[in-house]
């Protein structure tokens, strides 16, 4: 019995039909993929990201989000400008330097109130007993433009020393900031967990200036310094709410669960490497600094400026500017977050 090509044509339509339906209901269910640069995602003040991908947060929020790491916030901060990501895991302090520059970027998720950094001082170099013996001396940073060079500028100048008087060396962070120090090439610098555990573990370093517990912080830096953030371009967020929403949402959760876990919990969800051989120091440095995170991802009173107060200090970009730090962050999202 022979099968009319009507019948073969209407057969082979209806399955083309069938099929376009399939992919457009699997395009409408597809993740929302978004793209975040993070400043080093294997440093504990930007644990956050990996945790929340760990624990399948992100997914349960139906995004893809990719993970980009770069070790250096300020070049983060420079490939969101660009439009290559849509959002960087870095400090909130390049909100307010953009704004100066006349750029509008917002910190929509607040990961922590203290900076999570330390000024490590080379025990080659007992001669540095504080900020005020920066002069002449190299300082490692992650980055010319980064918040540790900015934090360093501010605590050498609140020591009375000028910009000129020291070297900012970009050193990043890990290895290459160890390599630094055991050659000299950085005399003190500023950086954070676990590379801070690992050169105090091997007697190479000690800490002049810790600012990774609040009160440390309120110390050095004269208030509560809001610092690890999800920030985003402020039209970016405008134009993609129900994306800001889920991640805003993504992040609280993981807020909440470090906020409600072990140091030790904690560390078993992250990559193994993360440890650099020493899990028991990551734990240990994981639990005494976890205070540093915010319990909802809401920005702390008073941060903003406290922020404002320290960049003004040696920051020419910012001198006789009017920054309106309420376009700097948001707290829409997070107080929204499921």
């Amino acid at each position: 019995m022979s099968i009319s090509r009507a019948f073969l044509q209407q057969t082979a339509l209806g399955a083309l039909v069938a099929a376009g339906a399939l992919f457009s209901g699997h395009q409408a269910f597809a993740a929302d993929k978004v793209t975040l640069m993070v400043g080093g995602y294997e440093k504990q003040i930007y644990l956050p990201a990996k945790l929340a991908e760990a624990l399948g947060y992100f997914k349960d929020e139906g995004l893809d989000v990719e993970l980009l790491n770069e070790p250096a916030g300020v070049d983060a901060e420079n490939e969101m400008l660009a439009g290559a990501v849509q959002g960087v895991v870095g400090f909130y302090d390049h909100c307010i330097d953009l704004q100066a520059k006349g750029k509008f970027v917002e910190s929509v998720v607040q990961f922590s109130q203290a900076p999570g950094e330390v000024e490590l001082v080379s025990t080659k170099h007992p001669e540095i007993k504080s900020a005020a013996d920066f002069k002449g001396k190299s300082l490692g940073v992650t980055g010319l433009g980064s918040s540790t060079n900015f934090l360093t500028q501010f605590l050498a100048v609140k020591a009375g020393l000028k910009l000129g008087d020291f070297t900012s060396v970009p050193v990043g962070a890990g290895n290459t900031f160890i390599a630094a120090m055991q050659q000299d090439k950085i005399q003190a610098g500023m950086t954070t967990e676990p590379t801070i555990s690992r050169l105090l573990k091997t007697g190479e370093a000690k800490v002049l200036i810790d600012m990774r517990t609040i009160e440390g912080t309120k110390a050095a830096l004269g208030g509560t310094y809001p610092a690890a953030s999800l920030y985003m371009q402020t039209d970016w967020v405008e134009a993609h709410k129900e994306d800001t929403q889920k991640l805003a949402n993504a992040f609280v959760k993981t807020l909440k669960f470090i906020n409600t876990h072990s140091a030790a919990e904690i560390a078993e969800k992250m990559p193994k490497d993360y440890y650099v051989g020493d899990k028991d120091g990551y734990v240990k440095a994981l639990g005494d600094g976890k205070a540093m995170f915010t319990a909802d991802g809401v920005m702390p009173e008073g941060g903003p400026e406290t922020v404002l107060k320290v960049l003004s200090t040696f920051s020419k970009d910012l001198q006789g500017k009017q920054i309106d730090l309420s376009k700097t962050y948001t707290t829409a999202f997070v107080k929204n977050a499921k």
